[in-house]
C-alpha cells in the first residue's frame, strides 16, 4: 500500500535573512551636492528626502540611510565608496547588522 503524500512531506522552514543598516558619515570635504546625488542615484531617495538626509548627516555627524540584506548593503556601500573615490571625496558609508 503506497504511503500517503502527507506522511512523506517534510516541513521546510525558511529564516528571514539578517538585515543590515547602512549609515553615511559626515566629513568636511565631500560636497553636499555629491551626497544628495548619491542618495538619489544609489539609494533611490526623492530629491526632498535626499536633501533632508544630507542635512541630518551634516548636522548630526551621520544618518542611517536604509536597511538591506547583506548583499545589498555591501553592494551599496561599495558603489558609494567607488563613486566618492572617483571624485576625490573621502565619503564614508558603513553597514552593520540591525
Amino acid at each position: 500500500m503506497p504511503q500517503q503524500q502527507s506522511d512523506i512531506r517534510q516541513k521546510t522552514r525558511y529564516k528571514k535573512p539578517r538585515m543590515y543598516k547602512v549609515t553615511m558619515h559626515n566629513d568636511n570635504i565631500t560636497t553636499m551636492e555629491f551626497v544628495i546625488k548619491v542618495l538619489i542615484e544609489i539609494f533611490h531617495r526623492t530629491p526632498d528626502d535626499a536633501e533632508q538626509l544630507m542635512l541630518k548627516i551634516h548636522h548630526e555627524g551621520s544618518a542611517m540611510i536604509g536597511v538591506y540584506t547583506y548583499d545589498m548593503a555591501r553592494t551599496k556601500v561599495r558603489t558609494v565608496t567607488l563613486m566618492a573615490q572617483e571624485k576625490g571625496f573621502p565619503l564614508k558609508t558603513t553597514y552593520e547588522p540591525e
